[in-house]
């Protein structure tokens, strides 16, 4: 059963998930490529701010802080949190060694009726850049490479430092698919 989340003293608010879609969408329609890069820095901004309140859920839930807790209860925790806030659900695993994935068959900002040709969750990618950056202690950068508004059964999101996002990125770009080139990065 879902722990009750106070919002205001997490520093939070709650959206329906039709407003979300309705503003990505609107961003999309009028902004066209650069609505991505909009919603990515209004994620980063934000993900400080879910990062404090994710510290405070665990302190709340009687455990460590994030950064002092073992990939299995990271885990776990964060699946609980992001799911209680309204996000979904995670599994976090390995892609290679030098990047993670976290998958999502719920993620709220997916819209599965919405047919996009690329991933959509633009505002995911920048929360969780800030997000795990700060687990990490360094800074990270994510790529989606599947997306539940493509039509897949999941949202996959790629985390690793800047320099490895770039590299598989570039990769995908000549035609590579992103699983090849990760694990070929040593």
């Amino acid at each position: 059963m879902p722990n009750s989340i106070d919002l205001t003293a997490h520093g939070l608010v709650a959206l329906t998930r039709s407003t979300l879609t309705a503003l990505r969408a609107a961003l999309l329609r009028d902004a066209g490529p650069a609505a991505a890069s909009y919603l990515q820095e209004a994620g980063y901004a934000g993900g400080e701010a879910l990062f404090a309140s994710f510290r405070r859920w665990l302190g709340e839930q009687g455990h460590e802080a994030p950064e002092s807790l073992d990939l299995a209860t990271f885990e776990r925790r964060a699946t609980e949190y992001f799911r209680d806030t309204g996000w979904g659900a995670l599994r976090i695993s390995a892609v290679g060694d030098a990047i993670a994935a976290l998958d999502s068959s719920d993620w709220a900002e997916a819209d599965p009726d919405s047919g996009l040709d690329h991933p959509g969750c633009h505002l995911t990618t920048g929360i969780f850049a800030d997000f795990f950056g700060r687990v990490a202690g360094d800074p990270l950068a994510v790529l989606e490479v599947e997306c539940r508004s493509m039509g897949h059964e999941r949202c996959r999101f790629l985390v690793g430092s800047a320099d490895v996002m770039q590299y598989l990125y570039d990769e995908m770009t000549r035609g590579v698919d992103y699983e090849s080139a990760a694990t070929a990065i040593a």
